[in-house]
């Protein structure tokens, strides 16, 4: 395994991040977001957290949304269990729902307070190295949410702050008000970026380098897009050669373009051109992405993740990177609702 500092700050990552949204399941109510039908069971989960540990990976990432908690609680178990506290890094974020009532969501400092709290009672763990915002709330003022934020890192429950998805004027604001406010900042932005969707590359990811910011992208692989396992005319059908290709209404709604299906065909030659897989190529472009510290990755089976932890020793030439990056063609945004003039 790789490793590399962290942004800005003193710390040291793997680079690669395992992504635990996979992990939970269960009965979700209907205000809850989620997708059923492929997740990984507590008792299944256990052997990927042995496998990422035993390669050497130390940076961990859920959300209290995921599973409606449940993730939290797998991921705080294995690694309790299997890991020093002090050697690995922890993830998590609050914005989701996690009830029925218009309180329990959001980025209020009621919700905040709350949420930090019930993030660390399912982790069974006294601190979060990095807690972050899973999405903007445009019914709270952000300085209202930074405030709550810098309160968490001064009581000692939470290490360092981080972001996601939005638009580069949100991550702008937030940081400099941190800043006139003497708040803590910012030090990640964990956005939406792979080969099929790249439109990070415009503002979001020259601003997170300028400021010294560590990128994590989520869904380094389109949701198993690129991993060469999704079929055009099986989609159009709404069938699948996996459960999650079946089932995930989240990545259609996100891909599948004509312009998608090249990026995937690109991909495809050059892993078989190689003799790898699909998914190590895509993962491979990301890792050697400008300004990217650590993609997100996910499994729901453990050879899934073995062959994406050995995507970390695929350096591509610079004719293939050309040849999986050319048929590109852009989009709109996706990943996060952009926001609309008041």
């Amino acid at each position: 395994m790789e490793f590399t500092k962290f942004g800005s700050t003193g710390i040291t990552v793997s680079r690669l991040c395992l992504g635990c949204m996979s992990y939970g399941g269960g009965d979700i109510p209907a205000w809850a977001s989620g997708t059923k039908g492929w997740h990984v069971s507590k008792e299944d989960a256990r052997e990927h957290f042995a496998i990422a540990l035993e390669a050497g990976i130390n940076f961990f990432d859920t959300a209290d949304v995921y599973s409606v908690g449940l993730s939290e609680e797998i991921t705080g178990h294995w690694l309790r269990e299997m890991a020093s506290r002090d050697d690995i890094v922890l993830a998590t974020k609050v914005h989701g729902p996690m009830g029925a009532g218009p309180n329990r969501r959001g980025l209020s400092r009621k919700h905040i307070l709350e949420a930090c709290d019930n993030s660390l009672r399912r982790l069974g763990m006294d601190y979060i190295d990095l807690y972050q915002i899973h999405r903007w709330d445009s019914e709270t003022p952000i300085e209202e949410t930074l405030d709550a934020l810098d309160s968490l890192v001064r009581a000692g429950k939470v290490r360092y702050l981080g972001a996601s998805s939005m638009a580069a004027w949100q991550l702008s604001k937030a940081l400099y008000t941190s800043r006139e406010r003497g708040w803590h900042r910012f030090v990640s932005m964990q956005n939406h970026y792979n080969l099929i969707y790249r439109e990070e590359e415009r503002e979001m990811i020259p601003l997170c380098v300028d400021q010294r910011m560590a990128i994590i992208p989520w869904s380094p692989l389109a949701r198993g897009f690129l991993a060469g396992s999704r079929n055009k005319e099986a989609a159009e059908q709404n069938r699948g050669e996996t459960a999650r290709a079946r089932t995930d209404t989240f990545a259609k709604s996100m891909y599948f373009t004509d312009g998608d299906f090249e990026v995937s065909g690109a991909v495809t030659a050059i892993a078989k051109a190689r003799g790898v897989l699909p998914a190590q190529v895509a993962c491979a472009w990301v890792l050697q992405a400008p300004g990217i510290t650590a993609p997100i990755i996910g499994a729901t089976k453990p050879q899934q993740l073995r062959e994406l932890i050995a995507a970390v020793d695929i350096k591509l030439t610079a004719e293939e990177i050309t040849a999986v990056e050319k048929p590109y063609r852009p989009h709109p945004v996706l990943g996060y609702v952009p926001p609309k003039p008041k």
